[in-house]
């Protein structure tokens, strides 16, 4: 299965958390897992906090100091910081789906984050019974 993602700007988190839930419930499997990847460089995935928005804003603002834009850096493309910030969060994540349900924690989400957009996104899922 694939989600097509378009972000706005350069620095965001989308929480896909509803998306994936529609996959697993149209898909039908009650028990297993989810994989959610994504196939690009200078994107991510994570699982964090999804009732206060002022988390994502601490952990983008956090990642910005920790990653800068830097003149010095070689890439040629110039989008070496959004590289970095895409392997701290990694590319792909696995939930346990519970008689249906995803198993996250009551304030759990799952984010797409793109570090270098505005662009048009992959999300793979894959969805295994058992």
């Amino acid at each position: 299965m694939v989600i097509t993602i378009n972000t706005d700007k350069k620095d965001e988190f989308i929480n896909i958390t509803s998306l994936i839930r529609q996959q697993v419930e149209k898909s039908g499997v009650r028990n297993g897992v989810v994989t959610v990847f994504v196939p690009h460089t200078t994107a991510g995935i994570t699982i964090n906090e999804n009732a206060d928005p002022d988390v994502v804003i601490d952990i983008l603002t956090t990642l910005n100091m920790v990653f800068p834009d830097r003149k010095e850096y070689r890439h040629f493309e110039g989008n070496s910081a959004a590289h970095m910030k895409a392997s701290v969060m990694g590319s792909s994540c696995n939930v346990i789906i519970e008689n249906g349900t995803l198993k996250l924690g009551t304030w759990q989400g799952i984010y797409f984050c793109e570090f270098d957009g505005p662009r048009t996104r992959k999300v793979y899922l894959k969805i295994i019974e058992g």
